[in-house]
């Protein structure tokens, strides 16, 4: 029981380290998004291998397209917004965006403090692109736009994920079906990208632990995780996630937060927190990258 919130915040720890760990390198987001997910796919739909079979479902292969659309949302909006912003907002949205794809698909209608924290997540977006905390010009929306577009992704793929685990699937079965259909989606990507950069041995490990580390270890330890922690405690911890993106990418790529960024920043994770601990003796969706 015990050992179940420290392999959530395990898991988030190493969510937040990806953004940084790919800046460290030159490579096109896409190619890295594609490289990630096939390397970090393939390991999870071997370690499932023996029950992906059970976890074949319609909604489950299209949570998979979703995972791989995220992955290139995700690089294409910390590459111009830079990691703690892009980092911020894709996870700042996902619980909005959850939120209102579990009313539209399940009935649940949000809460009142929900409601209030859904704006002030949008007030500290705002703040975050008048601030250019990472980047100046035209960059920083489009990235944000696309940080947004991955926190839509994450919360389809997140619903889609918890309603197959309450029909009782096996949690490994349900993320080696989703990020291992994710990896067959994107390895023509990664093909048409190109693989030569990859014979650089920076990019190689840097891929290799992008995927076996961000991803498929994290999965693994959010899911074993889930076992023993109840579902709203768990998306509480993975705030874990921004905190350590906004540090990694102030301490070790230097990036400047304006006072307005800053301000922006802890409107968002407030609003995060806000959103959480309503959900804490409910029933919630599972939160993380």
């Amino acid at each position: 029981m015990r050992n179940g919130p420290l392999a959530i915040v395990g898991a988030a720890v190493l969510w937040g380290t990806a953004g940084t760990a790919g800046l460290l390198i030159s490579a096109d987001s896409a190619a890295l998004a594609a490289a990630r997910l096939v390397v970090g796919g393939a390991a999870l739909a071997l370690l499932s291998a023996a029950h992906l079979r059970t976890a074949l479902r319609p909604g489950l292969l299209l949570s998979a397209v979703a995972v791989a659309a995220y992955q290139l949302a995700f690089f294409a909006a910390v590459s111009r917004t830079g990691v703690a912003i892009g980092s911020v907002v894709a996870i700042g949205s996902g619980p909005v965006f959850t939120g209102l794809l579990t009313w539209i698909r399940h009935g649940r209608r949000p809460t009142p403090r929900w409601a209030a924290a859904t704006s002030a997540a949008i007030a500290g977006c705002a703040a975050l692109i008048i601030g250019g905390g990472a980047q100046a010009g035209g960059q920083i929306v489009t990235g944000v736009l696309f940080a947004l577009l991955g926190g839509m992704l994450y919360a389809f793929y997140a619903v889609s994920a918890a309603d197959a685990i309450d029909r009782g699937l096996e949690s490994n079965a349900v993320m080696g079906v989703t990020f291992g259909g994710a990896a067959v989606l994107m390895l023509p990507v990664l093909l048409w990208q190109g693989t030569t950069w990859l014979a650089a041995p920076a990019n190689l490990l840097t891929v290799l632990y992008l995927g076996l580390c961000t991803t498929a270890l994290a999965y693994f330890l959010y899911g074993k995780g889930l076992r023993t922690t109840p579902v709203a405690t768990a998306a509480t911890l993975a705030l874990t996630e921004p905190a350590v993106a906004t540090v990694l990418g102030v301490l070790v790529l230097g990036e400047h937060l304006s006072t307005v960024s800053i301000l922006g920043l802890v409107l968002l994770a407030a609003s995060l927190v806000v959103v959480a601990l309503p959900q804490l003796t409910k029933e919630p969706l599972p939160a993380g990258r």
